[in-house]
């Protein structure tokens, strides 16, 4: 079977025991960055010295095939440089290989950069959506950033330290200076911090300089003021372009704020 192993973010003493167990009898690891995974070992104290294939962005198309074959008759263990595999990371094009081809595909879970920074940034975390590395080009992210505007779930991104004082300047101006956000950094390690304010003062936070691995965690809209009626208007249309009346009445609600149920009676109702 393919195996999805999550690797310390940051803090080795959250190598999971599963983890642990997985390297030492690990035969075959297909891995973000091989040297990576060789410190890894070493540092848990891993003898073992299992056969390490390389698994990035850039070869994982040609290399899902043999790895696929592979696991028809032994494990592959499959880690990125830290954090679960697949979650902006490689792998995802590994397990949808092996979907198609009905190897079993299991995970080892652990860390996670993604739930660690919701977590601990004092925002609402019953709905979220994980929106990846910010766009590099300030153009894209501008025009990335104001598609998200109305979104109404807590939002999380990755960006690099080099480029976050940007990014949150170009987030005052597409979601409001006065949005709440937090800013990660570290997490897990020594120097672990988390910049919580409004997106105008976070940007003055970083205007001189941030380091270390980032995660930013930005508050959703809140709910725009729409007369029930409006909100009902635009169930329907929604319900119109092909949608599920139940689902209209729930993305409706999320960004106005009227009960769903409600909101799926009237257009109920309206509709005959």
């Amino acid at each position: 079977m393919i195996i999805l192993a999550a690797t310390p973010i940051g803090n080795l003493g959250d190598a999971s025991r599963r983890l642990i167990e997985a390297l030492q009898t690990a035969t075959v690891v297909a891995a973000e960055d091989t040297r990576t995974t060789q410190r890894l070992l070493a540092a848990l104290g891993v003898e073992n010295r299992p056969r390490l294939i390389a698994l990035h962005d850039h070869n994982e198309k040609e290399r899902a095939p043999e790895l696929v074959e592979l696991a028809r008759d032994r494990d592959v263990l499959v880690l990125s440089d830290a954090g679960m595999p697949t979650v902006s990371d490689p792998g995802y094009g590994l397990v949808a290989a092996a979907a198609a081809a009905g190897v079993v595909v299991t995970a080892i879970p652990g860390p996670s950069a993604v739930l660690t920074a919701l977590a601990v940034s004092g925002l609402p975390t019953d709905r979220f959506t994980f929106e990846g590395f910010v766009a590099r080009k300030p153009g894209e992210r501008a025009g990335a950033l104001r598609a998200l505007a109305n979104e109404p779930r807590t939002m999380v991104f990755f960006d690099a330290p080099t480029r976050v004082a940007a990014t949150l300047a170009d987030m005052a101006a597409a979601f409001g200076a006065d949005r709440r956000a937090a800013v990660c950094r570290e997490l897990t390690k020594l120097h672990e911090e988390v910049a919580r304010g409004t997106l105008d003062e976070l940007a003055a936070w970083a205007a001189d300089g941030v380091r270390g691995e980032l995660v930013i965690v930005v508050a959703g809209a809140a709910p725009r003021e729409v007369a029930f009626p409006d909100a009902v208007t635009q169930v329907l249309e929604l319900v119109r372009s092909g949608t599920r009346l139940k689902d209209a009445a729930g993305e409706v609600s999320a960004h106005t704020g009227h009960s769903s149920r409600e909101l799926y009676q009237a257009a109920l109702a309206v509709r005959g």
